[in-house]
């Protein structure tokens, strides 16, 4: 790894200093913002004629671009690379949904770094590493937060108060441990949060991440924003044709305005933010970085590169990154070395002077980011995502060096039925991987392939045992369970699915439980048991009358590791409830 000091800030030091952009001494601040599926033909200065981007644009010609950048081709693992520097597979995140998008807890991340070194840190937007405690952002080192549950909103994860329908109007999201009902569309809400966060008077530096949940379906948006774009050809006809066709899946005009909207959206409030930092006077010494966290999730308009989300083609995994830092960073610069999500968390540990004797997967860009450099280190790159509760070799991974990129693309979705088709790319001469070479060029496949093995026994031998929800703490009570993370054969978001979540319980004790089943059901129960699957606690709901959406027990609860199953019946049918709520009350009496 590099390692860069900044020699050019001067001394740094971490207390008695202002909010002024001109002080030298003072350490930088940092924004990261990252929306949420939002591709690399997103953006008009990427070549897209009909999106309106003019705030970001601008942007874009006071940065560095990152030209070859590349996160995960979905959600949660972008996210937990992007924070700690490390590959998902070694935080333990594996997937998006059904309790393997949990981060381990023992994985330090950038806002904890930030905070120890004397940094205010914020998060504003979308976590998605976990709901509960100890895996919530406020576990992990920030220190402000307004956040929203599981992948986003108008998801199992939602308050139970919440109508899906209209989830991205007036949400109640997360402050700071407590939940409350915002007013406003949710991309206004994180960011006025964010303004005021960044424009506190404080001698203090300060971290705000803002990870916008839009343009993430279901699209909800304001009609005002999409209508316009309605009006328009959004077909494949009216943008610029090189590179790869539009897909897989067939384009919906109405889908791609919706989209535009909220871009246009997240391009005004991105606009306010810069506005915030200079009236602040911090912009000069503030590093904005601007990312996406993966391809566009439908068929649109993506720059000519092929596929899209949760693909490891250059369309899923290829994003748009630029970063300004004032008179540190040469205005227009284009970096086109392969980069990752992996090297954020280094290079700005490495911008600030934050020692650490981490280890990290990524590397220190800063030098890059400042001048050309006459020596570039080899290294391969690697990408891997697919469906289920553990990585399986081969199965959907991309491995890319300065030159050549391995594909192998089969196996996302879940089974056991898939065949591998390995594929070779000079993405160097050939971005938009039109050519297959592999049959050409055996020798580096085999080497690429030899290195995809040696990283893959690497990232994945800590194992993947799920991080445990701790219920009965201090530091969170009542504990609200969801479908987002619960596990099981059959777990899932279908009205039918049943799953089981597996907890720590901290205090022996009486627990008030209740659960949300909507919809009527005549009974319901609740099964404690221990790791090894013997039962410990069963209670049965009432066997008599009709209950509707919600009902509450009572049970004793000893400390230990558990796993905790909820189901309602109807007609001699079964489902899982939505929610399970836990909350201590007190120790158990004394017989």
């Amino acid at each position: 790894m590099f390692r860069f000091c900044c020699l050019a800030l001067g001394t740094l030091v971490l207390h008695d200093t202002t909010l002024c952009a001109a002080d030298e001494a003072r350490p930088p601040n940092i924004v990261i913002i990252i929306t949420d599926d939002q591709g690399y033909g997103d953006l008009g200065v990427h070549g897209n004629p009909v999106i309106k981007t003019p705030k970001f644009d601008a942007f874009t010609q006071e940065s560095v671009r990152l030209k070859n950048f590349y996160v995960c081709p979905v959600c949660s693992p972008t996210r937990s690379s992007l924070l700690t520097g490390q590959y998902n597979y070694r935080t333990g995140i594996v997937d998006t949904f059904l309790g393997r998008s949990l981060m381990r807890p023992d994985v330090k991340t950038l806002p904890e770094y930030l905070a120890a070194a004397g940094y205010r840190t914020g998060l504003f937007g979308k976590w998605h590493l976990g709901d509960n405690y100890p895996l919530r952002p406020e576990d992990r080192g920030f220190q402000e937060t307004l956040w929203s549950r599981g992948g986003g909103l108008a998801q199992p994860s939602d308050n139970p108060l919440m109508e899906w329908k209209t989830a991205y109007f007036d949400p109640i999201l997360t402050q700071n441990g407590k939940e409350v009902k915002t007013k406003g569309y949710c991309t206004d809400v994180f960011t006025d949060a964010a303004v005021k966060f960044m424009s506190a008077e404080s001698k203090k530096p300060f971290f705000a991440y803002v990870a916008f949940n839009a343009p993430h379906g279901p699209l909800q948006v304001p009609d005002e924003l999409a209508a316009p774009y309605r009006k328009l050809d959004l077909t494949e006809k009216a943008f610029p044709k090189a590179g790869q066709p539009w897909g897989p899946g067939k384009p919906d005009p109405d889908n791609i305005a919706r989209v535009y909207g909220m871009v246009e959206n997240i391009d005004t409030n991105f606009g306010r933010m810069m506005k915030a930092l200079n009236d602040a006077k911090v912009a000069d010494n503030t590093i904005v970085i601007f990312m996406t966290d993966n391809g566009p999730d439908a068929a649109r308009y993506n720059g000519g590169l092929r596929n899209r989300k949760a693909s490891v083609y250059e369309g899923g995994i290829r994003v748009p990154c630029y970063v300004r830092w004032g008179e540190h960073l040469k205005a227009g610069r284009v970096m086109d070395y392969p980069s990752a999500h992996i090297d954020v968390t280094p290079t700005l540990l490495a911008a600030c002077d934050v020692k650490t004797d981490a280890e990290f997967d990524g590397r220190s860009l800063l030098p890059e980011l400042q001048k050309p450099v006459s020596f570039r280190p080899h290294r391969t790159l690697f990408f891997q995502w697919h469906r289920g509760d553990e990585p399986e070799k081969y199965r959907a991974f991309a491995a890319r060096n300065p030159q050549y990129k391995l594909v192998q693309a089969n196996g996302v979705a879940p089974g056991p039925k898939w065949q591998p088709k390995f594929e070779l790319f000079d993405i160097e001469n050939d971005p938009f991987e039109e050519k297959d070479i592999a049959a050409a060029k055996p020798e580096i496949v085999a080497e690429l392939k030899k290195e995809y093995e040696e990283w893959f026994a690497d990232v994945t031998k800590k194992g993947f045992t799920p991080p445990r929800i701790i219920v009965g703490s201090e530091k969170e009570n009542p504990v609200r369970l969801s479908r987002q993370d619960w596990r099981g054969p059959k777990a899932g978001w279908n009205a039918d699915s049943e799953g089981h979540w597996e907890i720590k319980v901290a205090r022996a004790g009486k627990y008030r439980v209740t659960l949300w089943a909507p919809g009527e059901f005549d009974g319901f129960t609740i099964l404690r048991s221990d790791t090894d699957g013997e039962t410990t606690f069963v209670s049965d709901g009432p066997s008599k009358g009709t209950f509707k959406d919600k009902e509450s027990t009572s049970m004793g609860l000893e400390a230990g590791d558990a796993y905790l199953k909820a189901t309602v019946s109807l007609a001699k049918k079964t489902r899982g409830a939505h929610y399970v709520e836990l909350e201590y009350l007190g120790p158990l009496e004394k017989k």
